[in-house]
């Protein structure tokens, strides 16, 4: 019994080195490519959908850190893919706005996700889908990571960008 525990803990933690490492090529390769993060992009992608949101919706819509997004936001600003814009009516309001530039990027960007992985994906059924978005949950949860900072980027941010 104790070996077959051992063996599915092997297993399974190959399979999520693997994973990682798999989403660590792929945020590398979108990073040169298109000089933007998985995190930056989700970011953008986000603001380019809404049109317009503040900085706390951001927050909870890529589901990060209210500082990893001020971050983020101000390099997209630096990059001039998004502009800050006072509300007219309530100055105190920010909303974040995309700029051309930051729209065609998103045309033109691929998937946060591989592309191999996001058309696998979009071909199984949504019952299928369902239960692989409830198997990953609940290893967050045995591994009690709930907490933890979901960016979809895994390259450490020892390089200075978000």
């Amino acid at each position: 019994m104790i070996n077959q525990t051992s063996s599915f803990e092997n297993s399974i933690l190959c399979s999520i080195r693997r994973i990682i490492r798999a989403v660590d090529i792929y945020s590398r390769q979108l990073n040169t490519k298109f000089g933007l993060t998985s995190p930056q992009l989700l970011c953008l992608k986000s603001v380019v959908q809404a049109d317009k949101l503040t900085l706390s919706m951001l927050t909870k819509e890529v589901n990060l850190s209210g500082s990893t997004v001020t971050g983020i936001v101000d390099r997209l600003e630096l990059k001039k893919l998004l502009v800050r814009e006072r509300d007219t009516t309530d100055r105190r309001k920010i909303f974040l706005t995309p700029t051309e530039a930051g729209v065609n990027v998103v045309k033109s960007a691929p998937s946060p996700l591989q592309d191999k992985f996001a058309k696998a994906l979009a071909k199984l059924s949504i019952n299928e889908q369902i239960q692989i978005n409830q198997s990953l949950e609940q290893i967050v949860t045995l591994m009690e990571a709930e907490e933890i900072e979901a960016s979809p980027n895994l390259i450490p941010n020892t390089l200075g960008y978000n």
